[in-house]
């Protein structure tokens, strides 16, 4: 028989023996501490969500964002109109006159007219520039206007006495290329006219 202390020892040994083998099944439990918190962290807010950046796309076709392409030139060369140098006078057409601050054709002048007309008519190979002119009293800017009512009255007599409104040009003067430099009644009537200017075609 085995002694009392045998028996201790052999019961101590065995319940060593059960802690160690308890030891080994048991799953480590360790746990990794966080670093304390630095400034930089402290203070840096956290990232929020991503904003995609801007689309860099163009626009698609028939969208309504404005082109900023010009528009393609028109195709159709513009009519070249005459050069008044390229006319001169002719002693055929008489000039024609009007009353002050009027643009209305004069009975007086009519005949002057008609016979202008019908030199046209027979000289078909010419155009015609009818130049408008005025006095010095006025502003130039008023002066060019009723210059070129003037030359429109005249071209429209003259197209309705049969001359083709395509040969004839007009253009206004105003005030700036007097006959007469008198300031008198007399001198401003004679400024206040349509003149003629025939070249060939």
């Amino acid at each position: 028989m085995l002694s009392r202390c045998a028996h201790v020892t052999i019961a101590s040994l065995l319940v060593f023996g059960v802690l160690l083998a308890g030891c080994a099944k048991r799953p480590a439990t360790t746990q990794a501490a966080a670093p304390p918190p630095t400034a930089a962290a402290a203070t840096t807010p956290s990232p929020g969500p991503s904003t995609p950046p801007p689309s860099t796309l163009a626009p698609a076709p028939g969208s309504s964002e404005p082109s900023t392409a010009a528009p393609a030139p028109a195709t159709t060369a513009p009519v070249a109109r005459p050069v008044p140098s390229d006319f001169a006078a002719n002693e055929n057409l008489r000039d024609i006159f009007f009353d002050f601050d009027k643009y209305d054709i004069r009975p007086t002048d009519t005949k002057t007219l008609d016979a202008n007309a019908s030199w046209l008519k027979s000289n078909p190979n010419f155009l015609v520039l009818i130049e408008g002119h005025c006095d010095e009293r006025g502003t130039n800017e008023y002066n060019l206007a009723l210059g070129e009512r003037r030359a429109k009255s005249t071209l429209n007599y003259l197209v309705s006495q049969g001359v083709q409104a395509s040969r004839i040009t007009i253009i206004s003067y105003g005030e700036e290329r007097p006959t007469c430099t008198q300031k008198t009644e007399e001198c401003w009537a004679k400024n206040r006219r349509a003149h003629f200017l025939v070249k060939a075609r």
